[in-house]
């Protein structure tokens, strides 16, 4: 048996649970320095937690009271060898608490790293916990002079741990704390409500003895404390004073924005009343600001410690400002959150309106229902109105006048279609005259009410919405054209997130109002045309009595010269004018496929629709019809039926409801057809025109044609009457020009077929210049007197007009219709007989006249020469008379 002694110095742990035996201690080995035996098979718990990670085990001795120090582990495929010095083995019972306590005082890193592999945080955190607590139970008692000498450590624990107090002390688990306080924030976001939660808080974990919490108001003036426990949230907050100077702590610490920890409140002069609440009792306060994100005060904390408790620390600081930051971030974040979200169900409220609204817009009773029940609907009211303004007779008046309770519109009396009254009548009125938005409580106490609704009705009034409906007028004003009323909220009062919500929905109302008004303008002057045109279709279009005598009359079979170039159609007679044209008609085309009544009606309707301006009139198209009948009938019929078809009637109608004046002056003008036309303004006139005579009962002239010989003819007609305008004469004989210049022209191509027939349209417009002289004298004059006409009104506007339209300049005639003739006529001429040859006596006709008006021109600068001459003798002369 070994000595006692021995027994008592030289113990050996018992094997921890799970492991095998242990190997002799580090110690034992250095001293003895004996022989490696090997150990293998026993995993730590370290080996347990992490597998990648392999520790040494070896054996405590201790030998006395003394601590065995650190030992050299030498790791060899996860064996360790270790010295001893003895076999001897201890009991159980020899292992006593004292022991281990001394060992693992002498031995902290040895304590840290065991801690650190083999506790996991769960429950060094539960350790923690119940050390703090402990702790707190004896701050009461070793209060003072105990503290700062460090009794047990407990000033360590105080100075080092404070940071963590305030997740441990009376909180199983901060995670949890926070958590629950975000969750209230998104799901309550009443921010006194949470404010007193995350100020309760940082009381405990600062261990203060109390706390105030004050809210600045939203014009940031004025300061009210929050009672904590109070469950009515409209009474919770009460006035506490003014913020700034000269008052309270909590009023200075909102106006400067500054911390402060003070070991005396009273008696200082920046804050002569102290704490408002419970300053009785309170020694040591530390009081913060809560600010937000936007350098906004949101509210001040006051935590205090009554009178022989500890001081507040920097520390005790920092915890109470991280918390609040934290928390005033969290709240502005939650604001924002929740801000948006309303914003989106709104955004999604107003584009269901807009889509419904809009897209329903047939009269101002269908818009006017709609908008009250989405009012209705967005605000919770049980009843809802909507008034418009008569700025005329300064009235509301309202069709529809009440929806409540499910049932749709409340009809106004069967008797009279609206109800009104003046506008300085009631609170709608009010509103209407004031444009301001007015939210009443309690209707029956204020004046504006009218209780006589409610006398009528039986039905009670309590509170009021009404608010302004406005449209953007001009110089950017805004107009009032209603007001939509708002009576009896579901729950409560209205709010002011209601105003708001209701002021972007009644934009809303002002556009749809307003688009429902023009739909109503519209809608009228559509019917309003339909009449026009059908008064005008009436009298713009041949009698019975004219078509009868027409009908009854023979289509010549011959008439002479008519198909001559030197045929003057101004020599025809207006009531034979008809007539040839119906001949040329039957001459050029099979009038099997014709109906002579349509046609007849169709060539007295487009004469009736001329207007009697001294050129361009029934007389001008007959001859440009007939110019073009010659054309056809001197080529070879190189047009196809279609084409030709296309042309006759195209120059029979080119100039129809011509009102005398040119292009230019009508967009000067801003006349009405400038505005729907931009570009060759009159001459898609002319062709729309056409169309509405072709349009009329019995005029279709083309019934007889297929779907695509209808659409073929139509479309010819319509390019052969925009070639009549002059300026885009130019472009065309550019491009035709230069096709036959290279060769390249083809009577295949049907663009190269469309630029012919727009020159040969150009050179049937201006026939009159191909003509025998006295023919082509006596049109000038007619031309000019237009054109003069045209001048004198550009005059009377206070315009200068073009030298070829000012009366005052008509001595210039005979070099314009030089300059006319070179310039258009005969560069169209020529073109055109290049291609036609049976055109070339056009050409002939415009060099003959251009010879005589040279002829002019040279006679009007000799009489110019002449009487420059004689005016420059008698200038002479009398200058001699003055000095004899």
């Amino acid at each position: 048996m070994s000595n006692p002694a021995r027994q008592i110095n030289n113990r050996r742990l018992p094997p921890l649970p799970g492991l095998g035996r242990r190997g002799t201690s580090p110690q034992t080995q250095r001293k003895s320095g004996g022989t490696n035996r090997h150990y293998g098979g026993a995993t730590s718990p370290r080996d347990r937690y992490n597998n990648s990670y392999s520790s040494q085990q070896y054996d405590m001795v201790i030998q006395g009271h003394n601590t065995i120090g650190s030992a050299s582990h030498h790791h060899n495929n996860n064996k360790s060898n270790h010295s001893t010095t003895s076999t001897d083995a201890l009991c159980p019972f020899d292992l006593t608490p004292d022991a281990v306590t001394s060992f693992l005082n002498d031995n902290p890193e040895f304590l840290e790293k065991y801690v650190v592999r083999n506790v996991n945080s769960d429950q060094l955190e539960r350790w923690i916990i119940k050390r703090t607590q402990n702790a707190n139970k004896e701050n009461g008692k070793r209060r003072g002079s105990d503290v700062e000498n460090g009794i047990n450590g407990e000033s360590e624990l105080r100075d080092g741990s404070g940071l963590l107090r305030w997740k441990m002390g009376h909180h199983p688990d901060k995670r949890k704390i926070l958590q629950e306080l975000t969750k209230d924030i998104h799901q309550h976001p009443n921010k006194a409500q949470v404010l007193s939660e995350l100020t309760n808080c940082v009381a405990s974990a600062i261990n203060a003895d109390g706390f105030n919490l004050y809210l600045v108001d939203e014009n940031g003036r004025d300061l009210y404390y929050f009672k904590p426990n109070s469950n009515n949230t409209k009474n919770s907050t009460v006035w506490s004073g003014r913020i700034g100077n000269g008052g309270t702590l909590g009023a200075y610490i909102a106006e400067t924005q500054e911390a402060l920890r003070l070991t005396e409140v009273l008696g200082d002069e920046r804050f002569p009343d102290g704490i408002a609440v419970g300053g009785e009792t309170a020694q040591a306060v530390l009081a913060q600001p809560i600010i937000q994100t936007n350098s906004a005060t949101l509210g001040v904390v006051e935590l205090y410690r009554n009178a022989g408790n500890q001081q507040f620390t920097d520390e005790d600081e920092e915890i109470c400002n991280s918390i609040l930051v934290w928390g005033a971030f969290g709240i502005y974040n939650a604001e924002m959150y929740h801000g948006m979200t309303k914003q989106r169900k709104l955004n999604e409220f107003l584009l269901a309106v807009t889509k419904s609204i809009f897209q329903d817009i047939v009269s101002m009773d269908t818009v006017i229902m709609k908008i009250m029940n989405f009012a209705q609907k967005l605000v919770n009211a049980d009843r809802a109105s909507l008034f418009l303004v008569d700025n005329q007779t300064k009235e509301l008046y309202a069709r529809i006048f009440d929806i409540g309770n499910g049932l749709g519109a409340q009809p106004v009396d069967g008797q009279q279609k609206e109800i009104r009254f003046p506008m300085d009548k009631g609170i709608a009125g009010h509103v209407a005259t004031t444009g301001n938005t007015l939210n009443i409580s309690d209707a029956y106490g204020d004046d504006r009410f009218n209780r006589d609704v409610d006398a009528q009705t039986g039905y009670t009034t309590k509170t009021i919405l009404c608010m302004p409906i406005y449209i953007r007028g001009s110089q950017k004003k805004y107009n009032i054209i209603g007001v939509v009323q708002m009576v009896n909220k579901t729950h409560g009062v209205f709010t002011k997130s209601d105003e708001e919500s209701f002021e972007t929905f009644a934009v809303y109302c002002g556009l749809a109002l307003h688009h429902a008004k023009l739909y109503d303008k519209i809608r009228r002057s559509e019917q309003k045309h339909k009449v026009a045109l059908e008064v005008l279709s009436y009298h713009s279009q041949c009698t019975e009595d004219e078509f009868s005598q027409y009908k009854d009359r023979v289509i010549p079979t011959t008439l002479p010269d008519v198909t001559l170039y030197e045929f003057s159609p101004w020599g025809v007679l207006n009531e034979d004018k008809p007539q040839y044209v119906l001949y040329m008609f039957k001459d050029i085309f099979n009038m099997s496929r014709f109906d002579i009544s349509s046609l007849i009606k169709f060539t007295l309707t487009v004469r009736k629709n001329y207007r009697n301006v001294p050129y361009h009139n029934w007389s001008h198209a007959f001859s440009v019809a007939h110019a073009m009948y010659t054309v056809i009938k001197t080529t070879d019929n190189i047009f196809n039926p279609l084409e030709r078809l296309a042309l006759f009637v195209a120059c029979l109608c080119h100039d129809v409801d011509h009102r005398g004046y040119t292009n230019a002056f009508m967009v000067k003008t801003a006349s009405p057809l400038a505005a729907i036309y931009s570009t060759s303004t009159m001459e898609q006139h002319h062709f729309n025109h056409t169309i509405s005579i072709l349009q009329r009962d019995g005029h279709n002239i083309f019934k007889h044609l297929t779907s695509d010989e209808y659409k073929k003819v139509l479309s010819d007609i319509k390019h052969c009457i925009l070639a009549t305008d002059l300026a885009l004469f130019f472009p065309n004989r550019a491009k035709l020009k230069d096709l036959c210049e290279k060769k390249e022209f083809s009577w295949e191509a049907q663009d190269h077929r469309r630029l012919i027939q727009a020159i040969a349209m150009t050179a049937s417009d201006l026939c009159a210049s191909t003509k025998p002289w006295q023919v082509q004298v006596s049109t000038v004059k007619v031309i000019f007197e237009e054109f003069y006409a045209q001048g004198d009104e550009e005059k009377a506007q206070g315009n200068q007009p073009i030298p070829m339209m000012d009366r005052d300049k008509a001595h210039e005639l005979p070099q314009s219709q030089v300059g006319f003739i070179v310039g258009i006529c005969l560069p169209c001429y020529e073109l055109l007989a290049n291609l036609l040859p049976g055109t070339q006596p056009m050409v002939d006709g415009a060099n003959t006249n251009l010879k005589q008006w040279k002829v002019l021109v040279d006679e009007q600068k000799q009489k110019e020469e002449e009487k420059l001459k004689k005016e420059t003798e008698n200038g002479a002369k009398a200058i001699e008379n003055k000095k004899d």
